[in-house]
């Protein structure tokens, strides 16, 4: 038995897969943008495709569907249609990258007539209430999980609610056992836990980091419960080290130039005191010939140096969410809940993003100024660490 998952959004429609724009802020991230598997990744032997929204496991051997991104506390929605009512599915939750994820995690159970741990269970370790699937017909999971605790609602009505500390990071995955096709669509996830590392008042728990470069040394400062920033270059870092961690924030570049599209960056995994260190996830609202599917320097969202926004999903002078997921060598990152990058860093272990080196160590996440011609806004700045 298997599974997968992971992450999208924008005011644009992506075939059924579209976040609200209230969803979007309240930090809910697409795991499946409705067009592509981009962020997943097959594991076994089956073969996945996506046709109208909807992601189909084609006839063959059996297999599973996993996300790039790990997450630890979050609610996930996703919708699931079984052809007959002897189909046999699932839906992995904290599963690891290696072995069966039914094992290393959860899964899920669709099949209702499995002796027990039946629809809706974890199996072998939490039953549900007895439910009946209906064929050809779309049913919705939501998974609340927080700890040990899991909660799980079947078309709006609770069938779960149970306790198991087996594991607390990992994973989600769709499942494929040969000859049991399941299809699905609308899968969303809202990370969990998260608590707040600016305070909307001051600086507090954050320390400027000053560099020789500056003709025009930022001015950082608190405006409106956002930490404004004008000139530069600098940054401005936490006090506070990280290591594998879901990061949102609110940004706004203020600009008055239609020309110009301010250029910044959220640094992380740097060394403490050391200028634009660690890996950068861009800033820059910036496209080619009118086509968002071309990123200026990377785009926001692209991981700086190596893999560009595949979509620039946000606009100048409008705040918008990033996600930053971050767990050993794996980057993945929204934009208003849109996948833009999903990365996995190759390199040797070292101390050096610059040098093409991974940097697998707890560091720093700072804010940066990046010129002159810098203004922006952040607000709303959490995290929550993964275990």
């Amino acid at each position: 038995m298997l599974r997968v998952l992971v992450c999208a959004v924008l005011s644009v429609a992506l075939a059924s897969a579209e976040l609200t724009p209230k969803e979007a802020a309240e930090g809910w991230v697409m795991l499946f943008d409705g067009e592509t598997l981009f962020g997943w990744i097959p594991e076994g032997g089956a073969k996945w495709r996506v046709d109208r929204g909807v992601i189909t496991p084609q006839p063959g051997e059996s297999g599973w569907l996993r996300h790039n991104a790990a997450f630890a506390d979050f609610i996930l929605h996703l919708e699931f249609r079984i052809p007959e009512a002897s189909t046999n599915s699932g839906v992995f939750l904290r599963s690891a990258k290696e072995g069966a994820p039914e094992t290393t995690g959860y899964e899920l159970q669709i099949w209702d007539q499995r002796p027990t741990y039946k629809t809706g269970s974890l199996v072998n370790h939490l039953e549900a209430k007895r439910v009946t699937l209906t064929p050809r017909k779309w049913h919705t999971y939501e998974v609340q999980a927080v700890g040990d605790r899991f909660l799980v609602k079947l078309d709006g009505k609770t069938v779960l609610d149970g306790r198991d500390r087996k594991s607390k990071v990992g994973h989600i995955g769709l499942q494929y056992n040969k000859d049991n096709p399941c299809e699905f669509r609308n899968i969303k996830l809202k990370p969990l836990g998260l608590q707040p590392i600016f305070n909307g008042k001051d600086l507090t728990g954050w320390r400027e980091v000053k560099t020789e470069r500056a003709k025009e040394p930022p001015v950082w400062s608190v405006k409106a419960g956002a930490i404004n920033v004008v000139k530069g270059p600098g940054q401005l870092e936490t006090e506070k080290i990280w290591d594998n961690f879901v990061l949102q924030l609110d940004v706004r570049t203020n600009t008055d130039n239609p020309k110009l599209n301010p250029n910044s960056g959220v640094f992380f995994r740097g060394q403490p005191g050391q200028f634009w260190s660690g890996y950068e996830s861009q800033i820059r609202n910036q496209y080619s010939d009118g086509d968002r599917t071309r990123p200026v320097d990377y785009g926001t969202g692209g991981i700086y140096r190596y893999q560009p926004a595949r979509r620039v999903v946000a606009d100048d002078n409008q705040f918008f969410t990033k996600t930053i997921v971050v767990r050993g060598r794996q980057i993945s990152v929204c934009v208003n809940g849109y996948p833009v990058s999903s990365w996995e860093d190759p390199n040797p272990e070292g101390e050096d993003v610059r040098k093409k080196q991974a940097v697998l160590k707890p560091g720093v996440i700072s804010l940066q100024a990046h010129d002159p011609t810098t203004n922006l806004d952040f607000k709303n700045i959490r995290i929550a660490p993964l275990p």
